[in-house]
């Protein structure tokens, strides 16, 4: 059975990371007992393809650099994330019910597939939103057989006019891009609000007093 170490990206970090910090990162894997063994190293979910094949490409560096081998992973969703922040999707406004505007297409998957295999990665795969056309469309951008057999007799036969069209949503005064509320789409109650700083003496007296308050009603 493979060991998998698999890392989910930061986004908005990623630009901070030094070559260094992946450096590190990179011989975590051979740092018993978290990730001993670990054969395949890839990021998962969250983000559209192209920022998580952008995240392998410095993870396999890392991997190289620190005189490792290991085999490359990328699940990515099937959204297009250009907005998100460093949460990725969950963050975003059509979170989790009204994501389908942004699907990628099939020419989408086609460019996705390729940069991956060419970026070194052999398990390409994806996560949420694919769709079994999704994967169908990978398998045709890698396979042995020639591109487009299935277009012969299309009046829009040309590989690029598919790859270089950006696709309508047909949504009259829709927005191109979101802005993300960070917590805020996903707070709930008021009391569940989280925050980056540790929690007050305060703050706990207060969650005990309405604890306290519920219990006896």
């Amino acid at each position: 059975m493979l060991h998998c170490w698999t890392v989910v990206l930061v986004r908005k970090f990623i630009v901070m990371f030094s070559f260094s910090s992946f450096y590190l990162k990179a011989k975590i894997i051979k740092s018993p007992p978290c990730f001993a063994g670990a054969q395949i190293v890839g990021v998962n979910c969250h983000f559209d393809p192209m920022t998580c094949v952008e995240t392998m490409k410095l993870m396999k560096e890392g991997v190289e650099k620190a005189g490792l081998k290991a085999h490359y992973m990328v699940q990515p969703l099937a959204f297009h994330t250009p907005d998100c922040n460093c949460q990725g999707f969950i963050d975003l406004p059509e979170f989790p019910f009204a994501l389908e505007p942004r699907i990628l297409t099939l020419w989408d998957m086609h460019k996705y597939a390729r940069e991956a295999y060419k970026a070194g990665i052999r398990f390409i795969g994806g996560c949420c939103g694919f769709e079994p056309y999704h994967i169908r469309a990978l398998a045709q951008e890698l396979k042995h057989g020639m591109w487009g057999s299935g277009l012969e007799m299309h009046t829009k036969s040309c590989r690029e006019y598919w790859e270089k069209i950006l696709p309508a949503s047909g949504r009259p005064k829709s927005a191109s891009m979101s802005t993300p509320e960070g917590w805020g789409v996903t707070k709930g109650d008021a009391e569940l609000l989280q925050h980056k700083e540790a929690t007050t003496i305060k703050e706990m007296r207060h969650v005990l007093e309405v604890q306290k308050s519920k219990s006896t009603v």
